[in-house]
Order: C-alpha cells, then sequence, then structure tokens
C-alpha cells in the first residue's frame, strides 16, 4: 500500500482529531458545557492561587510580626532590669 504524503497528512489529523476527541470524551469534556467548564475551572484556579499567595503572605507577616514582638520584649524586660 503506496501512500501519498497528501493521503498520509490527511490520515494523521483524522487520527489526531478522532484521538483528541476520545480523550475529550473520557474527561467528559465533550459537549457543548466544556467550554464554560474549563473556563470555570480556570477561573476557580486562578482564585486558588490568589487564595496560596495571600495565606502565604499572612503567614510571613504573622510570624514577622512574632519575632519583632519578642525581640521588643526581651530589651523592654532588659532595660526593666537595669533601670531596676
Amino acid at each position: 500500500m503506496n501512500l501519498t504524503e497528501l493521503e498520509l497528512q490527511n490520515l494523521i489529523e483524522q487520527a489526531a482529531k478522532k484521538g483528541a476527541e476520545e480523550a475529550l470524551k473520557k474527561v467528559g469534556l465533550s459537549d457543548e458545557k466544556a467550554y464554560h467548564d474549563m473556563r470555570e475551572l480556570r477561573m476557580l484556579l486562578d482564585s486558588w492561587r490568589g487564595t496560596k499567595k495571600t495565606v502565604g503572605k499572612t503567614i510571613l507577616q504573622f510570624a514577622t510580626t512574632a519575632l519583632l514582638s519578642v525581640i521588643a520584649a526581651i530589651v523592654w524586660m532588659q532595660e526593666k532590669n537595669i533601670g531596676g
């Protein structure tokens, strides 16, 4: 069986399209709502990333504040002991 380059290219494109359609069907993204589902998932992922970033900053701020409070308490105690 000899295929021309064009026939081979068409065969490959058809196989790729069919494979993609089957893969989308397996994950439940083959219907007309798939676009909206993917958009919603992307928005959810963006929100999750933003939340993760905010939580990280909050934890860092808390740790920094706690450390500075401990340092301030130590300095205050030393000043109290020196003065008293």
